[in-house]
């Protein structure tokens, strides 16, 4: 279904009936989102989605913000061994050993970055030209020049867990893109 609505509001079909999916589509998917800590978390969510459900991860997001100090990028650098075990222990989380050492590693790298740097590296892969807003899921790519791109500068950098299609998710929740379908009230 490409569009729903539980309230007479028309939106992307995949916000369904979740209240958390309805709050997120109509008040933070696809608007520019700015911020090395802010586009950091989502990097790292997005990371962690991998293979998963966003809704998951959604559900998820207090307790990643609450172990990972609020994606403050110098103190996730700063996790070691211990560290590590703690958060392969918290089941509020998804415990995956790889993204969990991938978003600290990542965090190494952001915490080396001036003030500003991530938002303009990640902001600079923005497509130039607009494509027509997408009728139905069918229309909407899973990837795309640019988070290929984005994705080989961020590895050409060392992060982990930055491939193309997850990228083009980052993309879009951070509102680089704007997928909101036609018909969709948030369609701009």
């Amino acid at each position: 279904m490409d569009l729903v609505s539980t309230d007479g509001r028309p939106r992307c079909g995949w916000s369904g009936s979740d209240a958390e999916y309805i709050r997120y589509h109509d008040e933070e998917w696809g608007r520019p989102l700015h911020g090395d800590r802010a586009l950091f978390e989502k990097m790292s969510l997005e990371g962690f989605q991998a293979g998963l459900s966003w809704i998951t991860i959604l559900r998820k997001r207090p307790r990643f913000r609450e172990v990972f100090a609020d994606f403050d990028a110098p103190s996730v650098a700063g996790f070691g061994d211990a560290e590590i075990e703690q958060l392969m222990a918290d089941a509020g989380i998804v415990r995956n050993r790889a993204k969990i050492e991938a978003v600290i590693g990542n965090a190494g790298i952001v915490a080396t970055m001036a003030p500003g740097e991530l938002d303009a590296l990640v902001w600079s892969f923005r497509p130039l030209a607009s494509r027509e807003r997408p009728v139905s899921f069918a229309d909407v790519p899973a990837v795309t020049v640019e988070s290929t791109a984005l994705s080989k500068e961020l590895r050409r950098r060392g992060f982990r867990f930055v491939g193309p299609t997850t990228m083009y998710a980052l993309m879009q929740s951070a509102g680089l893109v704007d997928d909101h379908l036609v018909g969709c009230w948030r369609a701009a």
